[in-house]
């Protein structure tokens, strides 16, 4: 119990190391849904890890209903856990993440559908997943890496990265650029492909028509 008290007391602590609109310590405990999420957690965790999956599964969407943030009792979490502005957050039953970790809002830790038994992502530590990012599948996100906003991630990401884009594309590895062409206002876009293609379909069928107006023009001179 005295280590599950310690736990907790980092996770406030690692509010104002990120957050720097953090005042006082009774309001990051009272308002931070975040951190009411983490506690939550960590109290289902124990319950499941003890076998009392109904009780930690009651805890987990009690939980859920008040914070917004959704969170398997089965998933792995290490220390100083932050989650800022968390709202819409979701993270898979067999999710494992290591220490001094960040996400954002609107953040999905998930599966695909596909696998079975580690179905989740590993998150190593000092990693950080930003604003609506969606890494999905049983893949590693390493070491002090980041995965950047609305990305989506279906890859293994190497340690002291920078992955972005959609599919997620690793753009800076140990301080370099890996990648010099990503253009992100040339992002695959179907519905803009699908216009495109109905506007060259459309130019076509007008160009048969002036032909097929021409060759009846000339029948009848």
């Amino acid at each position: 119990m005295g280590g599950l008290f310690k736990m907790f007391k980092e996770d406030v602590d690692v509010v104002f190391d990120q957050d720097p609109a953090a005042r006082s310590r009774v309001e990051v405990i009272l308002t931070y849904a975040g951190l009411h999420a983490i506690w939550s957690h960590r109290i289902a965790h124990a319950c499941y890890k003890k076998k009392f999956f109904f009780l930690a599964r009651v805890i987990s969407q009690i939980s859920r209903f008040f914070t917004g943030i959704e969170i398997h009792p089965g998933a792995k979490i290490g220390r100083r856990f932050f989650i800022d502005h968390g709202m819409g957050v979701v993270i898979g039953e067999t999710c494992d993440i290591g220490d001094n970790v960040t996400i954002f809002q609107g953040v999905t830790l998930g599966g695909t559908g596909k696998e079975k038994g580690k179905r989740h992502p590993t998150l190593k530590d000092y990693s950080l997943v930003a604003t609506g990012a969606k890494v999905l599948g049983s893949i590693t996100i390493g070491e002090n890496s980041k995965v950047g906003a609305g990305s989506v991630v279906l890859h293994d990401v190497p340690d002291h990265s920078t992955v972005v884009g959609i599919p997620g594309q690793v753009v800076v590895q140990n301080g370099k650029k890996v990648r010099k062409d990503l253009d992100h206002h040339k992002m695959p876009d179907p519905v803009a492909d699908q216009f495109t293609k109905m506007e060259k379909e459309l130019n076509e069928l007008k160009t048969e028509i002036q032909e097929l107006k021409q060759g009846v023009k000339k029948d009848d001179n």
